[in-house]
């Protein structure tokens, strides 16, 4: 089994202008209790970033 999640070089998990979800082990979006918050712009890219490492990961497994 292969992990792939979202390394510190993705700079949105840095940002302290907001509260935003993202960690080491991927992209994550703080929704609030109901569910009230959407993603953020940085949260998205974040998920981007990851789906983008995902599929080099599985690409370069795939040859090997």
């Amino acid at each position: 089994m292969t992990i792939v999640g979202l390394p510190y070089s993705h700079q949105g998990q840095m940002s302290l202008d907001e509260i935003v979800g993202g960690s080491p082990y991927g992209a994550t979006t703080i929704a609030g209790g109901q569910g009230q918050r959407a993603p953020s712009a940085i949260e998205l890219d974040g998920a981007r970033h990851q789906g983008r490492l995902i599929a080099e990961t599985a690409t370069k497994l795939k040859r090997n």
